[in-house]
């Protein structure tokens, strides 16, 4: 689905590695640091908070999609696939499962948060820690032994690819039931990315109106702030490429001239979903109070003017 190299014998213009290159560079130093600095941060939650599970899950979702990075970018400086064809398969279903597991993680953390302030709860938590962590575990295993294995069985097997080219399987998308499969997802995603900002859209004016002024001095309106991280990463990151995809799936099902403009167009928004990994960084920022205190001095001196 994804593509980085050329075309054989082909006098289309290249799709250059180096422009995603410097973006997986990015994604793998900020998805490190964000992962270490919130590890600190998980320490102090408290473990029965739903929240702070989905948080934890994230991390590890996170975690794992950032140890298939140095491969993708050995193949980018390279420019040849050293791995084996079955490798490259489980790579680059990485990137998409990473994206569509990032994004559940965020509806739920959302979701959760909508709910607290709907019904004037402090918290959504576990009756116990033990509860917990067999959701967690339940959940994982319906990726480890069901997702995974059939994304990966299903990966780029109806055609021949070249073992020593990765990232190439973009001809699946030609097919019928995987073209349906993909119109389905994406239409999904965007409905609900459109409802969440609905709802953070209704819950954030209700508080200014009702705080006004002084909305910046209440804990709760801070909590629906951190709800602002989450969605400007769904409509940074994940949005725009989901949009393209639609244009993308038609390209492929009905044109028969030369795609490689259009999967670079491709390639780099599906990279940008991979930033996503840094929203740990500014999960943890947003939460220091030199960065609160930054914002209301900024809002203070904007109702100053």
């Amino acid at each position: 689905m994804d593509g980085y190299n050329t075309y054989e014998n082909s006098s289309c213009d290249p799709i250059l590695p180096h422009h995603l290159t410097p973006v997986y560079f990015i994604v793998l130093i900020g998805g490190l640091v964000g992962v270490v600095s919130i590890l600190f941060l998980l320490v102090k939650m408290n473990s029965r908070s739903v929240t702070t599970m989905a948080v934890i899950n994230l991390v590890v979702v996170h975690g794992v999609f950032l140890l298939t990075v140095p491969f993708r970018l050995a193949y980018l400086i390279r420019g040849t696939w050293t791995f084996g064809l079955p490798f490259c398969k489980f790579v680059s279903a990485m990137l998409h499962i990473h994206m569509y597991l990032t994004f559940l993680f965020y509806v739920v953390i959302l979701v959760i948060r909508y709910l607290i302030f709907f019904k004037r709860r402090d918290k959504v938590e576990f009756y116990r820690k033990l509860h917990a962590v067999a959701a967690s575990t339940a959940m994982w295993l319906l990726v480890i032994v069901i997702v995974v294995p059939l994304v990966v069985s299903q990966y780029g097997n109806n055609e021949e690819y070249n073992e020593k080219q990765c990232f190439r399987f973009h001809k699946e998308l030609g097919r019928d039931y995987v073209q349906v499969v993909n119109y389905m997802i994406v239409i999904i995603v965007i409905t609900i990315a459109m409802i969440l900002l609905g709802f953070q859209v209704f819950i954030t004016l209700s508080m200014v109106r009702k705080f006004r002024h002084s909305s910046l001095s209440h804990q709760e309106f801070w909590a629906q702030l951190k709800n602002l991280f989450f969605i400007g990463v769904i409509i940074i990151c994940f949005l725009p490429y989901q949009f393209f995809r639609m244009y993308y799936l038609y390209i492929v099902a009905h044109s028969k001239s030369c795609k490689n403009k259009v999967e670079f167009y491709n390639e780099i928004l599906l990279s940008t979903t991979a930033i996503s990994c840094c929203d740990l960084l500014l999960f943890v920022f947003g939460g220091s109070h030199w960065v609160k205190q930054k914002i209301v001095d900024m809002w203070n001196c904007l109702l100053c003017h």
